[in-house]
C-alpha cells in the first residue's frame, strides 16, 4: 500500500497541487517570518545585509535582512520604569491617567527604536564589545563596590541573586555587553565633539555682553481711549474671539473625610502589651553583631571531579599555613585567593553581617571567635579559608530603658488601627451602594460635606489637593457619579468623594461674556494706541531728537539701565530679548526700539554694547565652557548619526500591543 501511495503522490502534477495548498498557510504564519512584527512584539528594526546593501524588503529577500524586534514585555518593563521616573520628578503633580497616553507610550517606544538602532549599527560596523571591557564596567558600578571603593564579588554576586529578577554572574555580563554595544557609537560620537578656541571665545564674549539702555516708559493717559463699546463692536470682537471666552469645567462634590487627628484618642497600653511588643520586636533595640573578616578563596568547577579535590587540598594547606605562628594571612591572599574583588586587600571582606554571605560561609564565620582562623569551607564558589579580625555589637538594650518608645509607638499604632478599622468600614458600606455617600456616612457616624461648583483653578479647601482634584475632574468619576476610591490627603488622612454635578468646558454666551468682551476691547484698544504713542516716539527719535528731548517733551518715564546682562531676563524676558535683539548703534548714535509688556509699549535705547573681557575670566572657566560647548556637539551629532541610521532602517510598529 505504501508503494501505491507514492507512485500516486509523484509526479509534477502532484507537485503544483501541493504547491498551490501551500500558499493558504502562508497566510497563518506569524507575521514576523513575512518580514512584518511579531505578534508579541510592539515593534521591529531591519537593515539589510552588509554583502547586499540594496537588498529588497519584500518577502522572501527580507530573511536575508538582520532584525532587531522589541518585545512587548520589554516595552511594559521600560514604561513602567518611565512611570516611577515621573512619579518621582513629579511627586503630587503626577497625573497616571495622563501618562497613560499613547503620545507617551510613543515617546518611551521612540527611545527603546533608537537604541536598536544603534545596536544594529554597531554590529553592522563590526563592533564588539571586548570582555575586559564588559568587566571593567562592572567592575565601576558603585552597588559593587566595597567601602574602599573597590569591587567585592561576594557584594556582586549576592546582589544579583537578590535582584528582580534574579540573575547570575553570566546573564548580568549579557545585558552589559548588550547595553555597551547599543551605547558604544553615540558614546563616541558624544565624545568627538570639536569647538575651535576661536569660536568659544566669541561665543563667550556673545554670551557675556552687556549693554548700556534706557528705558522710557509712556505715561497711561497717552494711550487712554474712554469712548463707549457699542453692541455692534462687542458683537464683532466675540465672533472673532470665541475661543478666547469659554466656561471652564465646574464640579461640585460631596465628601466623607478620616483623619486620624480627629478621632478619640487610643486608651494606653498596658506592661503586659508592651513587654510582648518588646520580644517581638527586640531585634530593633540590639545592635546587630558584625564581624571584621578575610578570606581566601581558591575557586574550582563544581563539574570537575578532580579540581574541586585539588581546590580542597590547597585550600587546607594554605589554612595550615595561616595558622603557623607568625604567619601573614593577608600575604597568603594575595598570593593566592582566586577572589579578584578582596585579592589586591589581602582578602579583606570588610564588616559582615549576616544574612549577606551564602549560608556554608556565613555559618562558619559566626561560629568562630576573634583572631581564629578557619577552613576549608565550601560554598558553590569554591573552598575559602576565613580569617576572623574583630568582632563587635549584638548587644541588647533592656525593656526599661525602651518602655516610653514602646508606649509611644504602641499608641500611635492603635491610633492607626482605629483609622484603618473606621476606613476599611466606610469602603465596605460604599460598596454596596458605589453612587451614594449619604448612607455609607450614616453608618460610620461621620457627616457629609460639599463644596463647589469650582474649576480646576478656583479649587479651594480639600479640593485644592492634588490628589482630589485631579479625581474630582477625572472621566470615571464625572461620567458615572460613583463613589471614589479613598484619597489619600496625608499620613491617616483620607477621604471619598463623588461628583454631584458637573458641567464641561463650552462656549460662554455672549451674555454672560459680556463684561469680560468689553475688557478686551478696551485692552486692545489700549494696545493700539499706545503703540502709536510709541510709533511717534520712535519718529522723533530716528529724525535726530535725543530721548532726554522728546521725554521732556512728551513727559516720558525714563530709567537708566546701566550694564544689563544677556543672560539674566531682567528687567523682564520680553524687555531683555527685545534689546538684544537690537542692533549694535553707531558711534554716538543710540539704536531705538519698542517692546510690549502686558499690553503697552515700552521705548529703550541702547546706547553702548560691551562685550566679555576675556582676559578677566581665568582659563579653567575658559577650558570648562569650550568642553561644554564640544559636549553639545557632540550630543548634537550622536543625535544627528541616530536620525541618519533609522532613515537607512526599516522601521516598524504595532502600536496595537503597546
Amino acid at each position: 500500500m505504501l508503494q501505491k501511495l507514492r507512485d500516486k503522490t509523484s509526479g509534477w502534477i502532484v507537485t503544483v497541487i501541493l504547491g498551490l495548498l501551500m500558499i493558504p498557510f502562508l497566510f497563518v504564519i506569524d507575521n514576523s517570518y513575512l518580514g512584518g512584527v511579531g505578534a508579541q512584539n510592539v515593534a521591529k528594526v531591519s537593515a539589510p545585509p552588509t554583502w547586499w546593501r540594496s537588498a529588497p524588503s519584500w518577502w522572501p529577500a527580507s530573511l536575508l535582512w538582520e532584525h532587531h524586534e522589541i518585545s512587548a514585555n520589554d516595552f511594559r518593563t521600560r514604561f513602567e520604569q518611565a512611570r516611577m521616573q515621573a512619579r518621582t520628578q513629579q511627586g503630587e503633580d503626577f497625573d497616571p491617567r495622563k501618562f497613560e497616553s499613547t503620545e507617551t507610550k510613543l515617546e518611551v517606544l521612540d527611545q527603546m527604536i533608537d537604541e536598536q538602532v544603534m545596536r544594529l549599527s554597531g554590529e553592522q560596523a563590526g563592533l564588539v564589545i571586548s570582555d575586559a571591557a564588559v568587566r571593567e564596567t562592572i567592575a565601576s558600578i558603585p552597588a559593587f563596590l566595597d567601602k574602599d571603593g573597590k569591587f567585592d564579588g561576594n557584594q556582586y554576586r549576592t546582589l544579583l541573586a537578590a535582584g528582580n529578577p534574579p540573575r547570575t554572574p553570566a546573564q548580568f555580563e549579557a545585558q552589559v555587553r548588550e547595553n555597551l554595544q547599543t551605547a558604544i557609537l553615540p558614546s563616541a560620537l558624544q565624545g568627538s565633539g570639536f569647538v575651535t578656541a576661536a569660536d568659544a571665545d566669541r561665543l563667550m564674549k556673545l554670551l557675556g555682553e552687556t549693554r548700556d539702555v534706557e528705558l522710557a516708559a509712556l505715561p497711561p493717559e497717552e494711550a487712554a481711549e474712554p469712548a463707549e463699546v457699542t453692541d455692534a463692536q462687542i458683537k464683532q470682537w466675540y465672533d472673532s474671539h470665541t475661543k478666547d471666552f469659554r466656561q471652564p469645567e465646574t464640579v461640585s462634590l460631596e465628601y466623607v473625610e478620616i483623619n486620624a487627628a480627629n478621632l478619640p484618642a487610643a486608651t494606653p497600653a498596658d506592661d503586659a502589651t508592651l513587654r510582648k511588643r518588646y520580644a517581638d520586636e527586640k531585634a530593633r533595640f540590639s545592635t546587630p553583631e558584625t564581624r571584621l573578616a578575610s578570606h581566601i578563596l581558591i575557586a574550582a568547577d563544581a563539574n570537575d571531579a578532580a579540581a574541586v579535590k585539588a581546590a580542597e587540598q590547597k585550600a587546607t594547606a594554605l589554612a595550615a599555613q595561616a595558622k603557623a605562628p607568625g604567619a601573614d594571612f593577608a600575604a597568603l591572599a594575595k598570593a593566592n585567593s582566586d577572589d579578584t574583588g578582596s585579592k589586591q586587600g589581602g582578602g579583606d571582606l570588610g564588616w559582615v553581617e549576616r544574612d549577606v554571605m551564602v549560608k556554608p560561609f556565613e555559618d562558619a564565620l559566626f561560629a568562630m571567635k576573634a583572631g581564629e582562623i578557619s577552613g576549608p569551607v565550601k560554598t558553590q564558589y569554591g573552598y575559602h579559608v576565613l580569617q576572623l579580625r574583630e568582632v563587635k555589637g549584638g548587644q541588647e538594650r533592656p525593656f526599661d530603658e525602651v518602655r516610653d518608645q514602646l508606649a509611644a509607638e504602641q499608641l500611635k499604632a492603635d491610633t492607626e488601627g482605629k483609622f484603618s478599622q473606621l476606613s476599611g468600614r466606610l469602603v465596605d458600606e460604599v460598596y454596596k451602594n458605589p453612587s451614594s455617600l449619604t448612607a455609607a456616612a450614616e453608618t460610620v457616624k461621620l457627616p457629609v460635606q460639599t463644596i463647589g461648583p469650582f474649576t480646576r483653578e478656583t479649587a479651594s479647601g480639600i479640593a485644592a489637593n492634588p490628589a482630589v482634584l485631579r479625581a474630582a475632574f477625572s472621566e470615571v468619576l464625572t461620567q458615572d457619579g460613583t463613589v471614589s476610591d479613598p484619597i489619600e490627603i496625608a499620613p491617616n488622612h483620607t477621604v471619598m468623594i463623588r461628583v454631584t454635578e458637573h458641567s464641561p468646558e463650552q462656549a460662554l454666551p455672549l451674555d454672560k461674556a459680556r463684561d469680560q468682551v468689553i475688557a478686551a476691547v478696551r485692552a486692545d484698544r489700549t494696545r493700539q494706541a499706545s503703540e502709536k504713542v510709541a510709533d511717534a516716539v520712535l519718529a522723533k527719535l530716528k529724525a535726530g531728537q535725543t530721548l532726554q528731548a522728546v521725554a521732556a517733551e512728551d513727559k516720558l518715564q525714563v530709567s537708566p539701565l546701566p550694564g544689563l546682562p544677556r543672560t539674566q531676563p531682567v528687567p523682564t524676558p520680553e524687555i531683555n530679548r527685545a534689546i538684544f535683539a537690537a542692533a549694535h548703534p553707531a558711534e554716538g548714535k543710540p539704536t531705538y526700539g519698542k517692546v510690549e509688556v502686558q499690553g503697552r509699549y515700552l521705548i529703550f535705547a541702547v546706547n553702548k554694547v560691551t562685550p566679555a573681557n576675556l582676559e578677566e575670566v581665568p582659563a579653567e572657566q575658559k577650558q570648562q565652557f569650550k568642553q561644554q560647548l564640544e559636549q553639545i556637539d557632540g550630543l548634537s551629532a550622536g543625535q544627528d548619526f541616530v536620525k541618519a541610521a533609522r532613515k537607512r532602517f526599516k522601521i516598524q510598529t504595532e502600536e496595537a500591543n503597546l
